[in-house]
């Protein structure tokens, strides 16, 4: 009679992938396969808590939609979305800081005018962004493509709402720097506001006694020939969530003075009734190449 051992069985299962030609995936499985066997073996794991596992993954995968990534929002509540963005961007050298893509990029968004309102027909504060791109010495990048896109006043990406497939994008667009760098664009002021709860990560953070909510920001996604492309957010100073970020996205550096004006017009001459904001904000690109992200949503 063979006495189980259940070390032995983890030796067994990597033996059963050993054979795997690509060396990359081969190592990935190894070392998955040890910290899966690894964390069953101290914590005692019990065939309800395994099949509890089981089935918030398979809920999980459900929840996804084209226009939804329930996945992603996991890897981005676990902290691992940011951990993985880090191991991949350890040596910025002055570069402007990443952090994660989040689950509502859809792809190349539609390139838009200077100085264009992204924000027709939503309510909220008016609020106009400038902004700069540049190398690491400061020289400006040309014909660089900057996606943008964030939530509405009441905290929602326009691909969360029903009207999307059929009314198209809001928030969100493309703009191409002029020869100075530069590009502008008018918006709403974007709010504090919570990541999607009505799912198995809903469940999650409600079980481990967390707030949902995201400090306000902008999603930039800059690309330029001869630079590695920029993920990253700009968040409003003073919010009060930029210290418990639901999804640990926030840097120092990516925090933002959004400035109120009280003047009757804004910088294209157009005139508004009450108070606007301006945000400025300058990205400096680091040398390199690199492919964007896949969107996991659909596209526009």
């Amino acid at each position: 009679m063979t006495t189980f051992d259940d070390h032995a069985l983890t030796a067994e299962v990597l033996q059963a992938f050993a054979a795997t030609p690509n060396p990359r995936l081969k190592y990935l499985l190894q070392e998955t396969i040890t910290t899966l066997h690894d964390l069953v073996r101290r914590t005692g794991l019990t065939f309800e808590e395994w099949n509890e596992a089981i089935d918030f993954l398979t809920r999980t995968g459900q929840t996804c939609t084209p226009l939804r990534q329930e996945f992603i929002l996991l890897s981005d509540v676990l902290g691992i979305s940011m951990l993985v963005d880090a191991v991949n961007h350890r040596e910025r050298e002055g570069a402007t800081e990443t952090t994660v893509l989040g689950p509502f990029y859809v792809g190349d968004h539609r390139q838009t005018p200077h100085g264009s309102d992204i924000s027709k027909g939503i309510d909220g504060a008016p609020m106009v962004v400038e902004s700069r791109v540049t190398d690491l010495a400061g020289k400006p990048i040309a014909g660089a493509e900057v996606d943008v896109w964030h939530a509405d006043d009441d905290g929602f990406y326009d691909s969360q709402k029903p009207e999307y497939a059929t009314t198209g994008p809001s928030l969100r667009a493309r703009f191409v720097t002029d020869d100075d760098g530069r590009f502008s664009f008018r918006t709403i002021l974007p709010c504090s506001y919570p990541i999607p709860t009505d799912g198995p990560v809903g469940d999650l953070i409600r079980a481990s006694a967390r707030h949902p909510m995201r400090p306000a920001h902008v999603h930039f996604l800059v690309k330029a020939a001869g630079f590695e492309p920029l993920i990253t957010h700009v968040f409003l100073e003073g919010d009060e969530y930029l210290r418990s970020d639901a999804v640990f996205g926030v840097k120092d550096e990516l925090v933002a003075k959004v400035e109120a004006q009280d003047t009757p017009t804004l910088p294209n001459g157009e005139r508004v009734d009450g108070p606007w904001h301006r945000m400025t904000y300058h990205f400096q690109m680091k040398p390199g190449s690199g492919a964007v992200p896949k969107p996991l949503m659909a596209a526009e």
